[in-house]
């Protein structure tokens, strides 16, 4: 699929410009809802909508280069932060969003800004062998882009996240490092645009009630990973062994078709499999704005708020593929699991 995964690199600015796509990758052709064996460059909608409805310039083309397309619906595809719960948490949930030492990957974490995520692994800095806590940017370092002071190295981490109760008496570790998240479009702060802005609101309270503009500036920036990790308090207060799966058995590369599996903070162990790969993918980072991230993993939806910075492992033999960051009711998005390592100098 290298060639594929070229073109649709290649493709990606122009398609991600068409009105109501959001991603674009490598798989394999869908029909009737299965998975066939021709392999496609794949491009992710919110939703699928008759032709008709589209403008011409916003139609998605049959083939790219004599290459197949496929159009796969997957919503809006949002970073998964611990967000108020529709129920009450069931038993086994709580196991999950309480307090816990030694801390397990799979439980409930956060910067102490943060609402909740999920404790990915436990994995090691290349350079001295310290254990580490690794999840994702979002979960860790409160979505920074390195400059913005939203997170500082040292910065406390709960266990449980804020959001279930932690407090910073149940700080398990400090921040360390993070790859940087760079938007693709952040909030306005040019004093102009904000004037322009508020003159824009004031019009739209008389002409549309309950209707409301906010201007972005677009960046430009790409991101590889939504990844972060934080130094152990003490080296004994979390072990390898992920909540409900065991340990993680090495690194293995994503494929389509593949079976995989996942233990998070809100929906537990879930089971899915690999759709697309290589895929360059907007998603929306709530009051930051968007971000567009390349290489990243598309699933079958397999996670809900709060699984932010679980660990995405094959179904057979537990090795790690993925770090789980964004997605919606249809799909689920995960960093490429040997970027993160890189980026962040660690291991299993």
């Amino acid at each position: 699929m290298e060639d594929l995964r070229a073109l649709a690199s290649r493709h990606a600015k122009v398609l991600l410009g068409k009105a109501n796509v959001v991603g674009v990758g490598v798989g394999c052709k869908e029909t009737g809802g299965r998975r066939t064996q021709r392999e496609a460059v794949v491009v992710l909608v919110r939703r699928k909508m008759p032709p008709s409805r589209l403008r011409r310039a916003d139609l998605v083309p049959r083939v790219l280069s004599d290459a197949a397309t496929d159009v796969v619906e997957v919503g809006d595809i949002r970073l998964l932060p611990a967000a108020e719960p529709a129920r009450a948490a069931l038993p086994e949930e709580h196991e999950r969003r309480t307090r816990v030492r030694p801390a397990r990957p799979g439980v409930s974490v956060g910067h102490y800004q943060v609402t909740a995520g999920t404790f990915g692994a436990l994995v090691y800095d290349r350079r001295d062998g310290r254990p580490m806590v690794l999840s994702n940017n979002h979960v860790l370092a409160n979505l920074s882009n390195g400059r913005d002071g939203r997170a500082e190295v040292g910065d406390p981490i709960y266990q449980p996240g804020r959001y279930d109760g932690g407090t910073a008496d149940d700080t398990i570790a400090h921040l360390e490092r993070f790859v940087p998240i760079i938007p693709s479009a952040s909030e306005e702060e040019c004093p102009v645009a904000r004037r322009a802005e508020a003159v824009g609101n004031f019009v739209l309270r008389h002409l549309f009630p309950g209707r409301r503009m906010k201007l972005f500036r677009a960046t430009g920036g790409e991101n590889l990973v939504d990844a972060a990790v934080a130094t152990l308090v003490r080296a004994e207060d979390a072990v390898e062994d992920i909540l409900g799966l065991g340990r993680v058995e090495g690194v293995a590369e994503p494929v389509v078709g593949l079976g995989v599996v996942k233990s998070g903070r809100t929906s537990g162990v879930t089971t899915g499999e690999i759709r697309v790969i290589g895929a360059t993918v907007k998603v929306g980072l709530g009051e930051v704005g968007t971000a567009v991230f390349t290489d990243q993993i598309v699933t079958t939806a397999m996670a809900e708020p709060g699984d932010s910075g679980s660990l995405l492992l094959t179904a057979e033999g537990h090795e790690a593929v993925g770090l789980l960051s964004a997605g919606s009711s249809l799909a689920t998005v995960h960093s490429r699991i040997g970027n993160v390592l890189d980026l962040l100098g660690v291991t299993f």
